[in-house]
């Protein structure tokens, strides 16, 4: 509520035994100025971020980074989205301070704070979105280097952006805009993520982290999870019991495993992927700050209405010919009464979307790694329904950069309607069923119902009579199998039925279209599923970009690509001896007389080396162009740099492929 300085204001408060409404001052919500100036800390924290940005850059110029960049560039890729290893603390709380802001400054007349200017807002809104992101980028940064340097000074400006947003909130906690506390609430999951922030920075300093130049470079490929997770899928299942088909479970099992699928429980050989961690944070503060926002929006409004009721309101009603009663301080609490069920009404609806979408998250946290684990083993039609190539494109890698956005944008507008639609029909529950039932008045609805009984009872006992003729006449059972009877008779009332099921399908077209609306309204914040067909899911651009964002994700995080490669970065640095023999063998020039020493090696070593030489010859796209064999292909038989299979069948006429089988061969003997 925002009004301005220096006039009285006057409301209705609670009601006297009397029904005599008594004036009390409203509370006037200036214009707050905190003492920390919005814009002078801006200033001052933007040329303070930069100064930092200049010390990494010198920092990262005396150490390696990965790709061996150095300097400022080395900085620009601040967190690797595609390591599964990583601490996501540091992303995720950046991110979630982010789409704080990004709140605030929609709601903002002044989105940057350095302006007063309302007239251009949406140009000065198109910078704040380009703004806000560079001001917290440091933040990042700071967490690249692996560095004490570096923690000590994510850990000065953590604490600066948290103690300057306190201070600013510990003067100003009652603002005009929306309601008088509405900024305060808001800015709660921004202080939460700031504090995040300024506590992870000093425990990082304090466990001393340090890492070299060759440890940043392998720090992903030489964690142990994908070990681990290699071993998992490896190891030996035992045999669980089987239970007999003709046994079906019972509902309290069917209860419990309808639980279990909306409970994500962490699982020690899976990580969620880094996006997936700040999708579902991001996904949490958009649930709530739509819901405050839903609240603060309208609430305070209804309570304004509800007290300002006074008897005029009998004149108002009787002018649109509505007569509630007589007694004018009877109207008086009627509407009263009926405003306030509004309010539960609204109450209620903006708390189910609430909780609904919070179900929608956890079960999206359940599908999210069935379908990255499904993957993972090569399940792609189980997941997709459709046979895909996991390979990267250019829709692919746009969809992977913004799920997370779409996912944030997906939740706010799903509430928004979700609300919308559950108040509606709340209302229709309530005053058109609940209230007439009461008070056994208004009885309009179910007068309506009542006069139309007899065409209630047609189609009910038709329905009945064909649901129990199927059964007891139509249907035969003959030793353990089904077959149809009285044919003759099913005929019959098949065509007698005609025109009354013409009039229950009429039912039927009408549930389904609330059901078909309902279930889009409750899964419209969801990306993993589609709300349209299998057949043609690819036209839902939410679901389309899921799938895309599966495709990278698998295609450049498999665990057991990321365990192979470990292991070859992890033989590359044997001793030197180890070394010149895995030279010799990858470049196939080792004389006949060196097979007796090769004796000495054990014969898993040898296999390995001769499965890594038999792979990395077929299909390294970087030595695909060295092959004798391969020269003689023609362009067209190379798909993004590896062998096209189908076109290998078609020289099979010429004979052509048993000399590549054959050089192959030599190639892995050697």
């Amino acid at each position: 509520m925002s009004a301005e300085i220096g006039k009285d204001y006057y409301e209705y408060s609670d009601w006297n035994e009397n029904a005599v409404p008594t004036k009390v001052p409203v509370e006037v919500i200036p214009p707050c100025d905190p003492t920390a100036d919005e814009g002078l800390f801006n200033i001052c924290i933007a040329a303070i971020s930069l100064v930092v940005m200049l010390v990494l850059a010198v920092l990262a110029r005396r150490q390696k980074l990965g790709n061996n960049q150095r300097g400022l560039t080395g900085l620009l890729s601040p967190v690797n989205f595609l390591d599964h290893t990583q601490h996501k603390g540091l992303a995720v709380a950046v991110y979630g301070v982010l789409f704080c802001r990004l709140v605030g400054i929609a709601l903002s007349h002044q989105p940057l704070p350095f302006t007063k200017d309302v007239v251009n807002k949406e140009l000065w809104l198109i910078l704040a979105l380009l703004y806000y992101p560079a001001l917290y980028y440091p933040l990042l940064a700071c967490g690249t280097l692996h560095n004490k340097v570096g923690y000590v000074l994510g850990s000065l400006l953590s604490w600066t952006h948290f103690g300057v947003l306190v201070w600013q909130k510990a003067d100003c906690p009652k603002t005009p805009q929306i309601y008088k506390y509405y900024a305060l609430f808001s800015s709660l999951p921004q202080i939460a993520c700031l504090a995040f922030l300024s506590f992870q920075y000093p425990l990082l300093l304090f466990k001393g982290l340090q890492n070299t130049e060759e440890t940043n470079a392998n720090e992903d490929l030489s964690s142990s999870y994908y070990r681990v997770y290699v071993k998992k899928i490896l190891k030996k299942k035992k045999p669980t019991k089987v239970s007999s088909s003709t046994s079906k479970p019972k509902l309290i099992e069917r209860l419990t495993d309808a639980a279990k699928s909306y409970i994500y429980t962490p699982e020690e050989v899976f990580r969620f992927p880094l996006k997936l961690a700040i999708s579902v944070v991001v996904a949490f503060i958009a649930i709530y700050q739509m819901t405050l926002l839903l609240i603060s929006g309208v609430l305070p409004t209804l309570h304004i209405v509800r007290r300002g009721v006074d008897e005029n309101i009998a004149f108002l009603l009787t002018s649109v010919n509505i007569i509630l009663s007589d007694d004018r301080q009877e109207v008086v609490r009627i509407v009263v009464y009926y405003l306030w069920c509004v309010e539960v009404c609204y109450v209620c609806a903006v708390t189910l979307s609430c909780l609904v979408n919070l179900l929608m998250l956890l079960r999206s946290m359940v599908l999210h790694r069935f379908n990255l684990k499904g993957l993972y083993r090569g399940d792609i039609f189980n997941v997709y329904n459709c046979q895909r190539s996991m390979r990267p494109s250019r829709p692919a890698l746009v969809c992977w950069m913004g799920f997370t956005s779409y996912q944030a944008a997906g939740i706010c507008l799903g509430m928004a309607i979700q609300t919308l639609v559950f108040f509606i029909c709340i209302l229709f529950a309530v005053f058109l069923i609940i209230i007439p039932i009461l008070y056994g008045t208004n009885l309009m609805l179910f007068h309506i119902i009542g006069r139309m009984w007899p065409f209630w009872l047609t189609l009910f006992l038709a329905v009945l009579i064909q649901h129990m003729t199927s059964r007891f006449l139509f249907i035969k059972k003959d030793a353990g199998t089904r077959d149809l009877n009285n044919r003759g008779s099913l005929f019959l009332l098949t065509y007698m039925l005609f025109l009354v099921n013409v009039m229950v399908g009429v039912l039927l077209g009408i549930w389904r279209m609330v059901i078909t609306a309902l279930f889009n309204i409750v899964h419209l914040g969801r990306l993993d599923i589609s709300l349209l067909n299998r057949s043609v899911e690819a036209f839902d651009p939410g679901y389309r970009c899921y799938a895309h964002y599966l495709k990278i994700e698998v295609s450049q995080s498999h665990p057991v690509m990321k365990a192979f490669c470990g292991l070859l970065l992890q033989t590359k640095g044997q001793d030197n001896v180890s070394a010149q023999r895995m030279r010799d063998a990858e470049e196939g020039i080792q004389l006949v007389q060196q097979e007796k020493k090769q004796n000495k090696v054990s014969n898993a070593k040898r296999a390995r080396v001769h499965w890594q030489l038999f792979f990395t010859l077929v299909n390294n796209p970087s030595l695909v162009g060295y092959r004798k064999h391969f020269q003689r292909q023609s362009s067209e038989s190379f798909i993004n740099g590896a062998l096209n299979r189908t076109s290998m069948e078609g020289s099979k006429k010429d004979g052509s492929v048993k000399e590549n089988n054959k050089e192959t061969e030599s190639a892995a003997t050697n």
